[in-house]
């Protein structure tokens, strides 16, 4: 019987420069969307798709990431004091219980591959998920889960994938179909941060994994790829040849780069626009923008 995925790690061990100065004391992980941080989307994401286990590779300076997920007694009684019911279930959400999670230091940025090894002996001999909280999906039925379900007919590894513009495929990892079934592909390779013209399809790996231990085994070669960095989908694309079968997995939903400032701000309006008691005064303000913008054109 195929072992359940309960095992998640999330590399978040990067600087975030891209949004300094803000980063330069807050953790980009914990930067909201609207009121929810970053990672809450990705642990929300997980829980969905029944992990248990929560692994974060971090490095130094991520003190108020770990915080976060502790319990907050002063600021519970507060609310509890005041009837606030509605927010204290709200703060539940954000809470880790004993043993849940834990905290592995990355001390060099040698590459997402490298982060994931760090995690390796809290894996063990057991698939996993890797989720990235830079990538942010809004799905009617979670990304991760999505992908469980996936894997629970085909076993081996599975990325998530999205077609991508031929000249945006520079910036991801890219996949060399061997049989498209659908939302389901079949893989003969990977290629990192191909140029346009040698991409050999326009399907992008995106910020969700479920790998087998044998990743980790590559990993441990610590082979340096692109950029001379320890890649992930180089690890990944080794298992082919080892017998693992690689499968893309088109998830359905609508992925945001949060790692760029221009992502996020789609994000941000994005999910502001979802909920129910900020849409009309956001819309009303979208249409004024514009309305403003084309007056002066």
């Amino acid at each position: 019987m195929r072992k359940k995925v309960t095992k998640a790690i999330f590399p978040v061990a990067g600087l975030g420069t891209r949004f300094l100065p803000a980063t330069k004391s807050v953790p980009k992980e914990i930067m909201t969307l609207v009121d929810r941080p970053l990672v809450q989307y990705a642990i929300d994401e997980a829980r969905a798709a029944g992990i248990k286990e929560f692994i974060f590779v971090t490095s130094r300076g991520k003190g108020a990431l770990e915080d976060y997920f502790d319990h907050s007694p002063i600021l519970e009684q507060e609310l509890r004091k005041k009837g606030k019911e509605d927010l204290l279930e709200i703060l539940k959400d954000t809470n880790m219980d004993s043993g849940a999670i834990a905290y592995i230091r990355q001390h060099k940025a040698l590459g997402l591959g490298h982060a994931v090894w760090c995690a390796r002996r809290l894996i063990a001999n057991e698939p996993f998920a890797v989720i990235l909280p830079d990538d942010v999906i809004a799905a009617e039925k979670p990304c991760l889960q999505q992908m469980v379900e996936a894997y629970e007919e085909t076993g081996g590894n599975m990325v998530a994938a999205m077609e991508v513009a031929p000249e945006k495929a520079s910036s991801y990892g890219v996949l060399d179909v061997k049989e498209d079934m659908g939302s389901v592909v079949s893989v003969n390779g990977m290629v990192e941060k191909p140029k346009q013209e040698d991409a050999p399809s326009n399907l992008a790996v995106i910020g969700r994994y479920i790998l087998s231990p044998s990743v980790l085994r590559n990993l441990n070669q610590r082979k340096q790829g692109t950029g001379g960095e320890i890649q992930l989908t180089d690890a990944i694309a080794e298992d082919i040849a080892g017998d693992v079968p690689v499968y893309g997995y088109r998830f359905k939903g609508k992925r945001f780069d949060c790692g760029s400032k221009a992502g996020f701000l789609r994000a941000t309006v994005a999910f502001a626009l979802a909920r129910d008691e900020l849409r009309d005064d956001l819309m009303e303000y979208i249409t004024e923008v514009a309305q403003v913008s084309r007056a002066a054109e």
